[in-house]
């Protein structure tokens, strides 16, 4: 039987995912409190349009692997973040009020200039960098859909004996889905273009995720310290660097939780 073994939402845009029980769908079928806020150029346009954008557009894993060393807490009722790196506060506040909301911008910033690579030093009309979203509304994924993502254990395990790093850890993918149980690695690739079950929720599954360097980050250490796209191409997806899947909800349920059942429908 395959079934969902873990569950993930990522409140700011390319940091700290957040480990779910369950999770909800919207309306319009992206995870609710998935991507709800995002770190962007100063030059990207005005803090107040939330508009869908190119990921190149804000500080995130792409720009700024020593990211992941950030741990990120967003309290979706009170609207509080909070986010340290070890012993260093980065921001504790509420998202809704205007002056803890340019505290946190500022926080940012200096934190991101204070790292030995990132986007800002070089270019300093991207930066102080502007806090978007309402930490109500998913906005910022990587594609204007949104789409629900999914990878198996399978895979996950067969690229890590491939690179040779038994812990090496399927957070850096920022999938919303884990499953187990399937008969081979890879194989929710044959899934796309057909429809899926997972508990009482239907989807179509759409398409391949072209993975980026977002990948090659440590989630722990903030370290580049694996050439995936490349391990990606050379024994897996020959093509594409391609990992996980991405799920377009089509009816049932709103919610998906752990252990429910998938079931490949057609």
């Amino acid at each position: 039987m395959i079934s969902v073994s873990a569950l993930y939402r990522h409140p700011v845009k390319s940091m700290t995912p957040q480990k779910m029980e369950s999770i909800e769908l919207t309306d319009d079928g992206r995870v609710e409190g998935d991507r709800v806020l995002g770190f962007r150029f100063r030059n990207a346009g005005d803090p107040s349009d939330w508009s869908w954008q190119t990921k190149q557009n804000f500080v995130g894993l792409v720009n700024t692997p020593r990211l992941a060393t950030l741990a990120v807490e967003l309290d979706h009722d009170s609207l509080n973040l909070k986010m340290h790196s070890r012993d260093v506060l980065v921001a504790d506040g509420p998202v809704n009020d205007p002056e803890s909301r340019a505290q946190i911008e500022r926080n940012f910033t200096d934190f991101v200039l204070d790292l030995p690579d990132n986007p800002l030093s070089p270019r300093p009309e991207r930066y102080p960098v502007n806090l978007v979203g309402d930490g109500k509304q998913p906005l910022f994924h990587d594609t204007a859909a949104g789409l629900v993502t999914l990878h198996s254990e399978e895979s996950l395990k067969a690229l890590a004996a491939a690179l040779g790093d038994v812990e090496f850890d399927g957070r850096r993918f920022r999938s919303n889905i884990v499953v187990n149980g399937l008969d081979d690695a890879f194989e929710e690739m044959s899934w796309i273009g057909r429809r899926i079950a997972i508990g009482d929720t239907e989807f179509k599954v759409i398409k391949a995720v072209n993975r980026c360097l977002v990948t090659h980050a440590n989630p722990v250490t903030g370290q580049r310290d694996h050439d995936v796209m490349g391990k990606l191409v050379g024994e897996f997806t020959p093509e594409k660097p391609q990992f996980a899947i991405t799920l377009e909800a089509i009816s049932g349920s709103r919610w998906l939780s752990i252990e429910d059942e998938l079931k490949v429908l057609s």
